[in-house]
This record gives C-alpha cells, sequence and structure tokens, in this order.
C-alpha cells in the first residue's frame, strides 16, 4: 500500500552515477521495530514510459505524497519530477515522437480523469479535456504521435463512447456512439482503423474494429464485432501486425486459463500461439512488430519470454527475479525493454532489459525509508481445503525468526475485487505488521482471477458466500498450523475485501478479535443504488441483477445480520469514493453504534476508493495500527473451542 511523510521524506535516488558515491563507515544491523510512518516512507517506482530512443525513462512515485510522473536518464543520472499536483497522475504514455507525454488526473478521488499533454522537460502542461463531471479513459496513440484515442462518458454518464482527438487542434470525432460501456484501443500503423473494446459483464468483453475513414470529419461509425462468442470470454487487444492483417490478443474464449492468440482480421479466426497451464498476465508488441514481450502468472508469480512473431520461437531472456513483472515498454528498436520489478519483499522498481546482450540494469533506487531490506519478508505459498474439498491457495507472511508453538497474532487480509488476486507484490503496511510480530495471511479464495475461469465464478451471485466459507476455512488452517494463537485473529479488508470482512464478523462472530473495513459493501441494495451508474451492469453479472434479486441481496448484506456482530470494528471511507460511497460504510457505523456495540469510523473528503496522498495514509494506517494493537495484541483468552 503506496504511502508518504510531511515530516521525513527520503529522496529517491535512480541511476545515481558512481562518480557520485560516498564511503561510508560500516554500521553493524541490528533488529528494529520500526513506526507505521516510517514504512508509510518506502518508495515504489513503476514504469511510465520509455522514450523512442530509450534515452530517457518515465515513472511513476509517490515521493512528493501523490503519484506523480518523473524522468531519468536510461544510462544514469539524476531524475526530474515533471508533474506537480496535489492529486495523483496515472494513465502515463509516451507520445511515439518523443516529444510529449500523455497522462490522466482526477481531483480527490472522484475518477473523473481529464487528459492532459507535458513536454518531457515538464516546462509545458497542456490540458485536453476539462468537464470536471466527465470521465475521460485514455486509449492509446496513433503511431505518428498526432492523434490520441479515448473514451468518454459525456453523453451520457450511464455509458462510454469513442473519440480521436488531434492533439495540435484538439479537434475530435466521436468515432462510436452506443449505449454500451466502449473503451479504445491501439491504432492500425497506417492510423486508418481503430481497435475498441466493449465491457458486456464481468470479465466478459467483445472487441471490434472501427474504420477511421474520413479522419476527424463525420460522425460516428458502425464497429465490426471481430470476437463473436458465447458464454463469459474476455479479450484484451496487444497490437497490429504491421500490414495491418493480424491482431494480437490474450483471451480466455473457449479455455480455462487466458492464452495469447493472434486473430486475422478479415476471417476472425484465432490461431492460438501459447497456451499454458495458466494464465498469459500481460503481453507487449515492439513497435516493428517483430518481437512479443509475454508473462505468464503462475501461482502469483511472473516468468517472462521474449519470442520471435515471424518464427514464434523464444528468444534469450533476461534473468528476471522472482515476483512480479508490471508496465512492460519497448524501445522504438525493440533493443530494450523497460519493466517494473517488484515482489512480496522487494518495493518497486524500474528496470532496462538489453535483449541483445540478455543484461538487466536497474534505472530507479526507491528508498526504504533507512529500513534495511533484508528485513522484509517473503511470502510462503499454502495451501489448503475448504468446506467442499476445494484447494484455496494463500500468501502467508511470518516474522523473521518466527517458529511453530511462538502463538503469534494474525491479520486475515482478503483483496478486492472479487475478480483479484493476491500475488507477490511489495505492501509496505504488510512488512510493517510482520516486523511488529504479526502474521498476515492472503488468502486468494473462490471468486480470485489467476486459477482458472472456473475457479473465478465460482462464488457468482448465489454463491456469494461460499466464498467467505474459505475464507473460514483458512482460519481453520491458522489454528491448526501450530503459529498462530486462536484468540488473537484479526480480518483486514478494503472494498470487495471489506465486505468479506463485514460478512465474515456476521456469519462468523466468534472467530475475530478485531475487524477492519475500508470501503466494503454493507448493503447491496443501497451499494447498486449510489455506485456510478457506469458500473451497475459489470456489478451486476457478479452480485446479481438490482431490479430482480432484491431479496437475495438483503440475505448477503452484513446490515441485515448487523445484530451478529460482536466484533469491535474500525472503517475507514473516502467521502469521493464513486465505486463503494460513503453511505455504505455510514450505515453500518451507525447500526453497530445504535446497538451499544464498538465502531470507529475514519472518513477522509478529499480521498476516493483508496488513500492517494501521504498524509491521508499515515492517518488511516495509524488508526488501524493503534485499533488493532489494542483489540489483537492485547486481546484476553475468549475460552471458546475450535470455530
Amino acid at each position: 500500500m503506496p504511502t508518504r511523510s510531511q515530516r521525513s521524506r527520503p529522496f529517491l535516488v535512480a541511476g545515481f552515477m558512481a562518480a557520485a558515491s560516498f564511503a561510508l563507515a560500516a554500521v553493524p544491523a541490528a533488529a528494529e521495530t520500526y513506526d507505521i510512518e516510517r514504512y508509510l516512507n518506502i518508495r515504489n517506482s513503476s514504469v511510465a514510459g520509455l522514450s523512442p530512443d530509450a534515452k530517457s525513462v518515465a515513472f511513476l512515485t509517490s515521493i512528493t505524497g501523490s503519484n506523480q510522473i518523473w524522468i531519468v536518464p536510461a544510462a544514469g543520472g539524476w531524475p526530474q519530477p515533471i508533474t506537480f499536483f496535489a492529486d495523483r497522475v496515472s494513465g502515463v504514455s509516451w507520445s511515439p515522437r518523443g516529444d510529449l507525454i500523455a497522462y490522466s488526473k482526477d481531483t480527490g478521488g472522484d475518477e473523473n480523469f481529464q487528459l492532459h499533454l507535458v513536454t518531457p522537460d515538464g516546462a509545458r502542461q497542456i490540458a485536453l479535456t476539462s468537464d470536471a463531471k466527465v470521465r475521460h479513459n485514455f486509449g492509446g496513440w496513433s503511431k505518428d504521435g498526432k492523434l490520441i484515442g479515448y473514451s468518454s462518458n459525456e453523453r451520457n454518464p450511464k455509458f462510454f463512447d469513442v473519440y480521436v482527438m488531434d492533439i495540435e487542434t484538439k479537434q475530435r470525432r466521436r468515432i462510436v456512439e452506443k449505449d454500451a460501456l466502449f473503451s479504445a484501443g491501439p491504432f492500425s500503423d497506417d492510423g486508418a482503423r481503430i481497435i475498441v473494446g466493449r465491457s458486456n459483464a464481468s470479465l466478459d468483453n467483445d472487441l471490434f474494429v472501427a474504420d477511421l475513414a474520413g479522419g476527424l470529419s463525420g460522425g460516428p461509425v458502425e464497429p465490426v464485432l471481430l470476437t463473436p462468442h458465447e458464454g463469459i470470454a474476455a479479450f484484451s487487444a496487444t497490437g497490429w501486425s504491421p500490414d495491418g492483417r493480424f491482431l494480437w490478443i490474450v483471451s480466455d474464449r473457449g479455455r480455462e486459463f487466458f492464452a495469447l492468440g493472434r486473430m486475422e482480421i478479415s476471417s476472425k479466426t484465432i490461431t492460438w500461439e501459447r497456451e499454458p497451464k495458466w494464465d498469459v498476465g500481460g503481453a507487449r508488441l515492439s513497435e516493428d512488430g517483430r518481437t512479443l514481450a509475454v508473462t505468464v502468472n503462475v501461482d502469483g508469480f511472473d516468468t517472462l519470454s521474449i519470442i520471435d512473431t515471424a518464427t514464434m520461437k523464444d528468444r534469450p531472456a533476461p534473468a528476471v527475479p522472482r515476483g512480479q513483472i508490471e508496465n512492460m515498454v519497448f524501445s522504438k528498436d525493440a533493443k530494450t525493454l523497460a519493466m517494473t520489478l517488484t515482489s512480496g519483499a522487494r518495493n518497486g522498481d524500474v528496470w532496462l532489459a538489453d535483449l541483445a546482450g540478455g543484461t538487466m540494469a536497474r534505472v530507479t533506487r526507491s528508498s526504504t525509508a533507512g529500513i534495511p531490506a533484508d528485513s522484509f519478508e517473503e511470502p510462503r505459498l499454502v495451501r489448503h481445503r475448504t468446506f467442499d474439498g476445494l484447494e484455496i491457495p494463500a500468501l502467508f507472511y511470518l516474522p523473521k525468526g518466527a517458529k511453530k508453538g511462538d502463538a503469534l497474532p494474525c491479520i486475515v487480509n482478503p483483496h478486492g475485487g472479487p475478480e483479484g488476486q493476491t500475488v507477490s507484490r511489495f505492501s509496505a503496511v504488510t512488512q510493517y505488521y510482520v516486523n511488529r510480530g504479526y502474521a498476515v495471511w492472503a488468502p486468494n479464495v473462490r471468486g480470485s482471477t489467476g486459477y482458472g475461469k472456473t475457479f473465478t465464478h465460482l462464488d457468482d451471485v448465489r454463491k456469494r458466500e461460499d466464498s467467505v466459507k474459505d475464507l473460514v476455512a483458512g482460519v481453520d488452517w491458522l489454528k491448526s498450523s501450530g503459529w498462530i494463537d486462536p484468540d488473537k485473529i484479526a480480518v483486514m479488508g478494503g472494498s470487495y475485501g471489506g465486505y468479506m470482512t463485514l460478512a465474515a464478523v456476521t456469519l462468523y462472530p466468534d472467530l475475530w478479535a478485531a475487524a477492519v473495513n475500508s470501503f466494503g459493501i454493507a448493503n447491496f441494495r443501497t451499494f447498486f443504488g449510489k455506485t456510478a451508474s457506469y458500473r451497475v451492469s459489470l456489478r451486476a453479472s457478479e452480485y446479481g441483477d438490482p431490479e430482480k434479486d432484491g431479496e437475495f441481496f438483503d440475505s448477503i448484506s452484513p446490515i441485515h445480520k448487523v445484530d451478529r456482530i460482536t466484533t469491535p470494528l474500525l472503517v475507514l471511507q473516502g467521502a469521493n469514493d464513486p465505486r463503494v460511497p460513503a453511505h455504505e460504510s455510514e450505515q453500518i457505523v451507525e447500526a453497530i453504534r445504535k446497538r451499544g456495540g464498538t465502531a470507529e469510523y475514519v472518513l477522509f473528503n478529499d480521498e476516493g476508493h483508496g488513500w492517494t496522498k501521504l498524509a491521508n495514509q499515515i492517518t488511516a494506517h495509524r488508526a488501524t495500527a493503534a485499533f488493532l494493537d489494542k483489540h489483537v495484541k492485547g486481546a484476553a483468552p475468549k475460552g471458546r473451542e475450535g470455530s
């Protein structure tokens, strides 16, 4: 979880030159316990773009309080910031011409993103959109760097149309106008066509091709469907072949796992080129179309392949440390691949792979805030059986030197989504609790992605509470493991993980010493009534039809079981959250307090779905740490047996 500090702001040094090195006296390492603010000052850097000549790297880091764009020479040097906002920057993409960088920015976490351009020296900022009530989603650049594609709900808040804009004149054309959720994808190399996507339901979408004949003149066109299918299937467009005949895609159509395919545009036929028994997690096509970088997610850990598209044979790939590979970007000549590397015990940094030499160079060196990197703990991968015999995977973090019989306090941390996966990615907050003597259990209950389509849909609609049973089966494993004190187990989650937290303390109240819910759903009826209108159709496929399933919603909504809650509860919420509005948190807190229960509440007026500003992160996590220490570490034995 990203963080920030006003008092202590260790500077990030990226590719610091050897000539500027200093001789430091060796200081013996000592076991230290650091406060939450120190951990929240640990930085992460992630690739935002690579200049076409591969001489400069754009990256995002929150060193100034929220994620901003920084530029650093690829060969080493001092990084320079080029955006300077209180609110986060996201959706960054370097122009193919190299003269401009596109980015998105919202206000106070409201997710109504506006599109902007900035020159690589930061001297010139250009706003492309400015309607604060409208959300704009960046799609991509044309190969000549003159046009961008994006989607927007300007016409109707419930739907997204696709636009193409000339960045010089700001003239734009609405290419696709439908009462649906469309997004902009890659332009063909000649700029004559653009791929657009339509979201149908959760993890179900289609790809279309739209003809840009007439340029920016004229009105919408009728896009041609490329991906007819039955049942649930998801498709993502990786890129066009240079001649415009083929489209590289990643999809799970007709299969359990996501595979890499090559689609012939004219016939719409797909040749499956890579079909691992795990998900293809990411794919990036070089500008010349000759090279693919492909990652495969194996049990929450990524592998990397470099593929020659002419032969579909692997080229030598650089050795990548075990963990996550994210944000891959090729240089124009395809000789360099930029990527973000992170793992459970390694904070994120930008690396450059020399594909010819097979070497890796670390470009950024994100601060660990003076905390020894060797104090961070990698998780153990654990599997256990649940109530119906299904195998559930989990990542299990233990304090350094922990041994069976220590009777550790434990935090059970269900992920958000529900269509998400806990993977080996650095979390300063997790490392803080592990350093403080807590174990952290991060399960991938049914409904998680990464383990096949069948597994992902085992919690849909009427099966919603089966995933909560998986959580309880994990607690049973923890109790029998010999590591954990059964009286000192807390549950803590955000977003859908917040719903899981509330469901856990209503359905299984005797299991928990404490609970922390961040912006979780308390009442599915009111959630559907107040969430952003464009999200309703996507969430309905996962949770149920808000028109037909009201009684079912009542049966699974924690608000209607609040009388069962005996667990002390901390609730955190952003006032501007468009996904899970503040009313969800307010009603559960009010209901508990009316009964005389313990429900602490922290509201952030300048945040949305999560904490993007360091000062707020410090406030949130200090409150959480104090709450857990009081109710978990200080918990007296309850004298109960089993669960």
